[in-house]
């Protein structure tokens, strides 16, 4: 028998890998090209690979995109999913591809329609040439939502563009051709998911990417950024750019971040931002910075509550006075959400023959305005086979053929009472693409939504865009506010493509060589609290793993000494927990004895902010407040925390099941402070994250040494405690070199509080204080340079009793009650200070509205 030749190979191959996807499909497949069982040209090599690496490896490599985007934390909230904010980003590994020639005809219909919604935009607030000249009827415009009165004659910069940003939605209908279903303007999402898309896909597919020759999408994003650097005469070099985000419950506040952090551009919330003399400034560290740009992910009418929605606390009162000034430049202007009327599509046409003498090039659905007595008419007598919209998308799309016959009459009725709000518009088959299915091939609906910025006077299209594929073959709207998967979109290239550099040309970046990046005051005050939540919570991790290691060793509380010892830790742990129901009561020799209970509710119970899921939990949200200022590896371990207090919530109610877990708590929490230490510049942000850190674990010491010896409790029980103390405090090592076999409450006492070498010592947190408080900046006039802030003056008093303090004066038990009152007052005024600088740094620097503190209370508030 003849052997076959490798090209015949491959072609078997390719064919065992088709042979369960439909060649007879009612629509256009994106896959098969018009002659009867054969694939277009451009699939052919990727066809190839995907038949050679077979089901179970593309199951594989689905199974990595997930775990790979799910440690990156892209994620997409959808509201009515129980999982909130945490449900990972769904990607397909299948991507979609289109040839060069396609692609080229795409761009160039893209580019006009942008030209022609931009010099729409322009007239509606301008001279309304349209609705003058009758080519849109004035009531569509004027009862959408979406058009602001309060936004006329407001004007961009000459020769700019009013639509600076811009989305559409594509499908390919059953002839072939790209029909424009939606456009977006207003604030155009899903650029940044497209992108992590792309670097997910260069990883998990990274050998067929690289046979492949696809276009890059980082060339956009340099064209996005020159083009938002040139909106500002005055600054042209570096223009101060912020992108404003509603907060970290918006669906797609990981693309807000991740933009902000691919960029460089500071992520804003509405408190973080004032209007003062007309002007826009950001409220930092070290004082008021004026904005110059601002690239909205807010709807416009949430934008000033003083001028738009007075409920709004998602905006910045003034700001629409001062883009009517001119003094900030806002992308895309408030108002653009006129653009994404449907009512505006029947329309279009005529206006492209008037505005620009030409054909529309890309076909919208075809759509007919209800307001419109003849388009009424068609709308009512076809309704069973329509889309139903309303012109602002104050209600969602009604797919009528889903409706009975009550609920389409009932509809009609609506319709009738309003018909100026109300579009009908063609239900359009959007083509279907190969996706993956368990482990085989199958045809999905893909709809392509499609970026472009302005760029030298004309539109810039990204080569690719975001593909959203139906959940199954049935499925018609495709949404991921529905939980729809997305794709990666393949626009392949005839010659080699090389990457686009983000970096500035040389006299750019010798202005910006000595600049330090600008912190808003909200992201200063919620790393602050990184660092309080996360010390807090590795000192509560350690301190259950060693009142656990005494329980385990002295279970039956035989020997009074050993009894003394758990006494001593419980309390400890009931005062690290703050107010949460423990072992503050000595005499309850019950609950000493079953400690088992209360034990876990400290470290499982949601009820109590003080238990430690609780405090993981208010660490992630803190975390997740500043998601753009971490590195990639860095949130990988925020993301394995997140497991972890998944894991604790299944715990199987015993606590001797919990050591491990606890390890492994401890474990994260340390790559999490490492990788924040090394992976963050040494500037504001990682200032406030370490003093977070150094004033919890200061306080955390405190509370540890006052509960086990300020009451003297006899020679034996008080050397177990030591022991404790040291084994808690990592700090045994360093007490055997230092002292020897030597354990004694004097030698423990001098380690643990005076030695300023000791990492743990309390004289080194509070030096870490200082040093931190002369590194942060002053507000101007505040203080005279030569003098103390109050800040200082404070931890130099603290500093000062420490390195005064005599540790046998500590060691010594005073009077009958057996009380070390040296060691007490010590104790007591350090941490008196230490909370009132907390409080001082409050004031100073996180002058926002909204705390980033959780409803943990302080030690101060304990009954």
């Amino acid at each position: 028998m003849m052997k076959a030749s490798p090209a015949q190979d491959k072609k078997n191959t390719l064919q065992d890998a088709l042979a369960s996807y439909p060649a007879q499909l009612a629509g256009y497949d994106e896959m098969w090209s018009e002659k009867k069982g054969s694939i277009h040209p451009h699939w052919q090599a990727l066809m190839q690979d995907l038949s050679e690496l077979g089901g179970a490896e593309l199951a594989k490599r689905r199974i990595e995109t997930r775990r790979l985007l799910r440690e990156n934390g892209v994620t997409y909230h959808i509201y009515s999913d129980p999982k909130g904010q945490q449900r990972t980003w769904q990607l397909d590994p299948i991507p979609l591809v289109l040839s060069s020639k396609d692609w080229e005809a795409i761009s160039v219909g893209l580019k006009q329609r942008a030209r022609l919604l931009n010099l729409i935009l322009k007239d509606l607030y301008g001279d309304r040439r349209l609705i003058r000249e009758g080519l849109v009827p004035a009531e569509l415009i004027y009862a959408h939502n979406g058009f602001l009165r309060a936004c006329d004659k407001i004007r961009m910069p000459e020769q700019t563009p009013s639509l600076l940003l811009y989305a559409a939605d594509l499908a390919r209908g059953p002839d072939g051709r790209m029909w424009v279903l939606g456009d977006r303007s207003q604030s155009p999402s899903g650029v940044g998911y497209a992108l992590e898309t792309r670097m997910a896909m260069t990883r998990v597919m990274a050998e067929e990417f690289r046979r492949t020759q696809v276009h890059r999408l980082s060339i956009f994003f340099r064209n996005l950024r020159s083009m938002l650097a040139s909106l500002t005469a005055h600054r042209t070099d570096d223009p101060r750019v912020v992108i404003l985000t509603p907060g970290p419950h918006n669906e797609t506040y990981f693309e807000h971040a991740y933009l902000a952090s691919y960029l460089g551009y500071s992520l804003v919330q509405g408190e973080d931002l004032t209007v003062r003399d007309n002007k826009v400034w950001m409220k930092s560290l070290d004082g008021l910075k004026q904005v110059d740009i601002i690239v909205r992910r807010v709807d416009d009418s949430f934008c000033d509550p003083l001028e738009l929605r007075e409920d709004s606390h998602l905006g910045v009162p003034g700001l629409l006075h001062a883009a009517r000034m001119g003094n900030v430049i806002i992308a895309n202007p408030l108002g653009s959400s006129i653009l994404e009327s449907p009512g505006l599509l029947p329309f279009l046409p005529n206006i492209a023959r008037k505005f620009l003498g030409e054909d529309l090039l890309l076909p919208s659905a075809a759509t007919w305005w209800c307001g419109d007595k003849d388009a009424l008419a068609h709308v009512l007598e076809n309704l069973e086979s329509l889309v139903v919209k309303t012109i602002d998308r104050r209600k969602a799309s009604i797919f009528c053929h889903q409706l009975d016959a009550a609920q389409l009459d009932s509809l009609r009725q609506e319709i009738l009472r309003t018909p100026h709000i109300y579009v009908g518009q063609e239900m359009l088959s959007c083509s279907t693409s190969p996706a993956l299915h368990q482990q085989a091939l199958v045809p999905r609906r893909v709809l392509l939504r499609t970026f472009l910025t302005a760029h030298q006077n004309d539109y810039d299209v990204m080569p690719g865009g975001l593909t959203r594929v139906a959940q199954d073959e049935h499925t018609l709207f495709i949404s991921n506010q529905t939980g729809g998967l997305s794709k990666d979109t393949w626009v392949l290239t005839d010659k080699p493509i090389h990457q686009a550099s983000l970096w500035p040309n040389i006299a750019q970046i010798e202005k910006l060589v000595s600049r330090e990046g600008v912190l808003p005051s909200r992201s200063g005050e919620n790393l602050f609290w990184v660092g309080r939540y996360s010390e807090r919570s590795e000192g509560l991790v350690r301190l259950i793993r060693t009142t656990l290691s005494k329980l385990a060793d002295y279970d039956d509380y035989r020997d009074e000494s050993d009894l003394v010892v758990v006494q001593h830790l419980l309390k400890t742990l009931t005062h690290f927990t703050l107010v949460m129901p423990g072992f503050s009561d000595m005499a309850d020799q019950e609950k000493l004895r079953n400690p088992d209970a209360p034990i876990l509710d400290m470290i499982l119970s949601r009820k109590h902010p003080s238990s430690l899921v609780s405090t993981l939990s208010s660490l992630m949200q803190s975390a997740y407040n500043v998601r753009d200022l971490w590195s990639v590896d860095t949130w990988r371990v925020v993301d394995d925390i997140d497991e972890l207090i998944q894991g604790l919530g299944n715990n199987s109610q015993n606590i001797f099941s919990l050591p491990s877990q606890l390890d492994k708590t401890l474990s994260t929490l340390m790559a999490f402070t490492g990788h924040s230490q090394e992976s963050m510049p040494h500037e504001h942000g990682w200032y406030l994250l370490n003093l977070g850190r150094r004033i919890e674990r200061a306080l955390q010491l405190i509370c540890f040494i006052r509960c086990c010896f300020v009451q003297h409790s006899g020679e034996v029980p008080e050397h177990l405690l030591l022991e404790s103390t040291l084994v808690n405090h990592e700090s045994m090592i360093t007490h055997r070199r230092r002292y020897r076999s030597i354990q004694h409450m004097f030698t423990v006492l001098d380690l643990m509080l005076l030695d300023g070498r000791h990492p743990r010592s309390l004289a080194y947190q509070v030096a870490k204080i200082a040093s931190i408080m002369d590194t942060l900046p002053n507000p101007k006039g505040a203080v005279p340079a030569h003098h103390l802030t109050p800040e200082q003056r404070l931890i130099l008093k603290v500093h000062t009793d420490i390195r005064l303090a005599d540790v046998g004066k500590l060691a010594a038990v005073a009077g009958t009650h057996g009380v070390r009152k040296s060691l007490a007052k010590l104790l007591d005024s350090t941490e008196e200070r230490l909370e009132r600088l907390a409080d001082l740094i409050h004031q100073k620097y996180f002058t926002h509205t909204q705390r980033a503190k959780q409803l943990a209370p302080t030690r101060q508030e304990m009954p």
